[in-house]
């Protein structure tokens, strides 16, 4: 039971998260930016119309990827059960 071991977890773990979250996240600030720079451009200030875009786009997002999402998921977690053995004794 090294130590080494629980920083590989947790930095596995955070590099999981930081995927998973830019996913959806990434997507969604691009579309933003290019409709402020529109509202901007045309001095449109309409709430909706820079949030229904953004949402519209976070659930393609969810749809088309979270099929690879949760494949990583799971290898991962598969990982994580393989690994007991070397965190335990």
């Amino acid at each position: 039971m090294q130590p080494e071991v629980f920083v590989d977890i947790l930095q596995e773990a955070m590099f999981m998260v930081i995927l998973l979250v830019s996913m959806v996240i990434v997507p969604s600030l691009i579309v933003g930016l290019i409709v402020s720079i529109f509202q901007a451009a045309t001095s449109i200030n309409e709430q909706t119309l820079s949030f229904l875009p953004r949402l519209i786009v976070t659930l393609a997002a969810i749809i088309y990827g979270g099929h690879w999402g949760i494949n990583r998921v799971m290898e991962y977690t598969i990982s994580m059960f393989a690994r007991v053995q070397q965190v335990v004794g």
